[in-house]
């Protein structure tokens, strides 16, 4: 019994202390989430006072369109270039295909004014 009784509280007072530890480990790891989280803050604080993000993001774009106006420049000369091959390419090809469906249009168009003639000619009287 007495063996027991011993046992019992040798087993309390380990239970106890391994308790005490596990708090002073979570104490410890809440005091080390909270200095991050304040160094955290600090610099990017420190971060955004001592840049002008806006100011730069500027200054980038402008630096990038001035670097690339020569070559948007270049492709609308090479752009013109392709257009006007193609244009002196298609007119050719228009033409010819005019030509060869303007006679079957004019044949088409002798027709429509055939039957509006017809239409609007006054219709002879029924003789009874």
């Amino acid at each position: 019994m007495k063996f027991s009784l011993i046992a019992a509280v040798v087993l309390l007072a380990l239970a106890q202390g391994s308790f005490a530890q596990d708090s002073a480990d979570l104490e410890k790891l809440g005091r080390y989430l909270e200095d991050m989280k304040d160094k955290m803050v600090r610099e990017l604080t420190d971060i955004i006072n001592t840049h002008d993000l806006a100011n730069q993001a500027t200054s980038f774009v402008n630096e990038k369109k001035i670097q690339l106006e020569p070559l948007v420049a270049q492709i609308q000369e090479q752009l013109q270039a392709v257009a006007s091959n193609a244009e002196a390419q298609i007119k050719p090809l228009a033409a010819n295909v005019q030509a060869q469906f303007q006679p079957q249009i004019d044949s088409f168009q002798q027709q429509i004014d055939a039957i509006m003639q017809q239409l609007t000619r006054p219709a002879a009287p029924i003789a009874n």
